[in-house]
């Protein structure tokens, strides 16, 4: 369950922002000023806030400096331009103006909440081998490993299907579409030896006889 943060000082906007965020099945903390918020932060780690620009005694800018790894969502009057500008520069994630329709505030939940969940998961660990795809590096326990563009590509469709059987013909087609130019299935067998030979025990390329392989 998704925990979030909803700072705003007027009853009747947050009691149905609260309810219809509830009825979605998430889990639903209220503050009415900074101060509130501040203290529910110290004892709480949220996914999102939902912060109102203009509070009683200060911005909400002063909140989303104490969220870490929150992403964030504003709540605002203000529709001019720098207005907008500010808040993405502030850290917003993303900027709703009042007054707001609440099936439309509730996509944008959903989405911002997916967004910043894709963009957490950028490793991907597989037997005792990690891949940062952020980064576009392979690490073996631990130690980065010197891998080429194909096979780096390979390893990474092996990790997209863990404990799936692969056809030699999937997997041709998966790199095919990253690389752009042509490999001949000789050439799939000579990249999965390499990646064995670099990868060692770390990574368990199995082969199924008569299909092809599965990792994982």
């Amino acid at each position: 369950m998704k925990n979030i943060l909803v700072v705003e000082d007027d009853k009747m906007i947050a009691s149905g922002l609260v309810y219809a965020l509830e009825q979605e099945g998430y889990m639903v903390f209220h503050c009415k000023t900074i101060n509130e918020a501040l203290s529910t932060i110290s004892i709480k780690k949220f996914d999102l806030a939902i912060l109102d620009m203009h509070l009683p005694d200060g911005m909400g800018f002063d909140v989303r400096k104490m969220l870490t790894d929150t992403a964030v969502i504003f709540l605002t009057v203000d529709d001019d331009e720098s207005s907008i500008i500010k808040a993405f520069e502030g850290g917003a994630d993303d900027y709703v103006t009042k007054p707001f329709r609440i099936r439309e505030l509730l996509a944008r939940v959903k989405r911002t909440l997916a967004s910043n969940t894709d963009t957490k998961n950028t490793t991907i660990t597989i037997d005792s081998v990690t891949i940062d795809i952020k980064a576009g590096k392979v690490y073996k326990n631990g130690e980065l490993q010197e891998l080429t563009a194909l096979e780096y590509r390979l390893l990474c469709v092996f990790a997209a299907n863990k404990g799936q059987v692969l056809t030699r013909t999937q997997i041709l087609d998966n790199i095919w579409d990253s690389v752009g130019s042509f490999v001949e299935d000789n050439t799939l067998t000579v990249y999965i030896k390499r990646l064995r030979e670099k990868l060692g025990d770390s990574l368990n390329i199995e082969t199924v006889r008569g299909v092809g392989y599965r990792v994982g």
